[in-house]
């Protein structure tokens, strides 16, 4: 099998597992306990489960069509789908690991916190982006946690519904507290933003040698 049908194989496998878990989550456990739709979507977990499968659909889908390169907006893109959903990863196994899972199917617990953080990191490594990453993607990348953060807050504060306790004052001991947990996650978000465009970078340039390399030897 090829690297092109691997990577092909790869990420629609775990595209669909990850669209499969969320669709039972929501309609066999989330919606007959009487809880919110729109709750459901403000997860970051759930939305970053979404956009690192519609990146990978995408990125298979263009993989088949040899004749369409990625873009460096492509790049960017996908790029940003490792960061968050690696950003799912550690937060879920640091500061929510002893968080309350009962409302949560253990599979679909596994699927979304564990196997797609991994799947995004690995993919990404194994198949490095087609073009290099400056420096400013990273700001770009901190424009969606930054927005979702604020939201979570301020609707929060109106309706009393959190999507994570860290966001909760009630819960965590105030604003100063939400304030020092926000702090830490943007220095933990842009060690981690900065670290995926290092390695991407890194394996891209491993890549072009080697191609390189096998094109003069020819």
């Amino acid at each position: 099998m090829s690297s092109r049908s691997s990577a092909v194989g790869f990420r629609m496998i775990l595209a669909v597992g990850s669209l499969a878990a969320m669709v039972f989550q929501l309609f066999a456990v989330h919606i007959p306990k009487g809880y919110s739709v729109f709750n459901f979507f403000t997860y970051f977990t759930n939305l970053s489960n979404i956009l690192i499968s519609v990146v990978f659909i995408i990125s298979a889908l263009r993989l088949l069509n040899v004749r369409r390169a990625p873009t460096p907006t492509d790049s960017a893109f996908r790029g940003a789908a490792v960061v968050y959903i690696a950003f799912v990863g550690l937060v879920f196994n640091t500061l929510l690991r002893d968080a309350d899972l009962s409302d949560i199917d253990p599979v679909v617990n596994v699927i979304l916190h564990f196997a797609l953080p991994i799947a995004g990191v690995v993919d990404w490594l194994l198949w490095p982006p087609m073009n290099r990453l400056r420096g400013r993607v990273i700001l770009w990348w901190m424009i969606f946690p930054a927005v979702y953060a604020v939201f979570s807050i301020v609707r929060g504060a109106f309706t009393g519904i959190y999507p994570y306790p860290f966001f909760n004052p009630d819960a965590v001991g105030g604003y100063g507290a939400v304030t020092l947990y926000c702090l830490t996650m943007v220095a933990g978000f842009l060690l981690l933003a900065f670290a995926v465009r290092a390695a991407g970078n890194w394996r891209h340039s491993a890549h072009e040698a080697k191609r390189s390399a096998t094109n003069a030897a020819q």
